[in-house]
C-alpha cells in the first residue's frame, strides 16, 4: 500500500488517507487525513461509506457539479 501511495505522490497528486487509528507514518505520506471509529471488521465497510460519500458529494459541489444525477435516483421505488 506504501509503495502505491509512494507512486501517486510522485505524479504530484494529493493524498487523502481513511485510516481507523494512528498508523506510524501516516501524517508523512498523505496530505489529509480522515479519521474513522474502530468498529468490527464486518461493519467497517458501513461506516466508511459514510465519510466517503460526504466527501464525493462535497467535492462534486465545490466542483460546480448536479449532484443530483442521475435525477432523483435515490428518490424512486420500482415494485415489481
Amino acid at each position: 500500500m506504501l509503495s502505491n501511495i509512494e507512486e501517486v505522490r510522485a505524479r504530484k497528486t494529493p493524498v487523502i488517507l481513511l485510516i481507523t487509528d494512528n498508523a506510524p507514518g501516516a501524517e508523512s505520506v498523505a496530505d489529509d487525513i480522515i479519521y474513522m471509529p474502530k468498529v468490527h471488521p464486518i461493519l467497517q465497510p458501513i461506516v466508511s461509506t459514510i465519510p466517503l460519500q460526504l466527501f464525493a458529494y462535497y467535492v462534486g459541489v465545490a466542483r460546480g457539479l448536479n449532484v443530483d444525477q442521475p435525477r432523483n435516483l435515490a428518490k424512486s421505488v420500482t415494485v415489481v
